[in-house]
């Protein structure tokens, strides 16, 4: 885990602690996208209503980075999130983009 996933993976733990989220993984899945080409979300979520969500955390986005998130968000019956953190000058958290 680099340091932004390290600060997403404490803040999920805050929101299990909460009872917001009922489960986390760090690289738990791996999903097939074509023939050699696969893409692992950051994290897998199982939100407080029982849905399965993958979490893709950013600094900045490649191009070949957001292709895949949209087609494993076309390809499979997850929620997909990307999050990128928000300076603290700017209020700190996370921004989410719902794919």
């Amino acid at each position: 885990m680099n340091k932004t996933e390290a600060a997403y993976d404490a803040h999920l733990a805050l929101l299990q602690a909460a009872g917001e989220i009922q489960w986390r993984r760090f690289e738990g899945v791996k999903l097939r996208l074509a023939d050699k080409t696969f893409y692992t979300p950051d994290f897998a979520v199982m939100a407080a209503d029982g849905v399965l969500e993958m979490h893709e955390v950013k600094g900045f986005w490649e191009d070949d980075a957001r292709a895949k998130i949209k087609v494993a968000a076309d390809q499979y019956p997850f929620r997909f999130r990307a999050v990128m953190a928000r300076p603290k000058g700017k209020g700190g958290g996370w921004v989410e983009e719902l794919f």
